[in-house]
């Protein structure tokens, strides 16, 4: 699926991105200032979370709980230091609790990343608008 967007869209763009049958855990793969964060932020509103989601940055996890008391996990895994450190904090048993996992930065874990997942990859054009790939 391929869709190009301005991000007063995003609305619409997270029903069609909810409508492809995505899988629980998501990378997101993009340039720095590209959208990730703000597609999340709308990707779990639409699941239920209340409160505004915010980058995980510093901590490299949030925690979200929708309003069916699903949990949903957001990782911004950019200051990782290394894939090693990673494994060690047990990141890998998030992304295989079967509760959905935003993943910004996906590279810095490549063999951590379950094989069956779904991949959202973001372009930003010359004219603002945004490119969206999902696999």
């Amino acid at each position: 699926m391929e869709i190009t967007f301005t991000l007063e869209e995003i609305q619409d763009v997270v029903k069609q991105i909810f409508a492809h049958s995505i899988k629980k855990v998501v990378t997101f793969h993009a340039d720095m200032g590209v959208g990730k964060t703000t597609l999340i932020k709308e990707l779990v509103t639409f699941l239920g979370v209340k409160h505004m989601a915010s980058s995980p940055t510093f901590s490299l996890v949030n925690e979200y709980k929708a309003s069916n008391d699903e949990i949903i996990y957001h990782f911004d895994l950019y200051r990782l230091n290394s894939e090693e450190e990673a494994y060690d904090m047990g990141l890998d048993e998030y992304f295989y609790s079967g509760n959905w996992c935003f993943i910004e930065w996906p590279e810095k874990t490549p063999n951590l990343i379950p094989l069956d997942h779904t991949s959202i990859h973001i372009k930003l054009l010359p004219n603002g608008k945004r490119h969206l790939t999902v696999k």
